[in-house]
């Protein structure tokens, strides 16, 4: 899966306060190990560090016709 900023995404990690959910992806950072470390933002704040494992690209369905 291929993240980028301006990605919807929800959030699953139990150790977090924002498990469950949805965020913006407006950082990411790629770590030595050539994996990403992403930054989210939250209608109440944001959360840092997370990986690409803990995150649901949240595909906005096309409405119009």
């Amino acid at each position: 899966m291929v993240l980028k900023e301006g990605d919807k995404v929800i959030l699953h990690d139990v150790h977090s306060k924002y498990d469950g959910e949805t965020g913006t992806i407006n950082g990411v950072m790629e770590t030595m190990f050539g994996s990403s470390n992403y930054t989210i933002k939250f209608e109440n704040g944001q959360e840092s560090g997370i990986g690409e494992g803990a995150l649901e690209l949240l595909v906005e369905e096309d409405t119009e016709e």
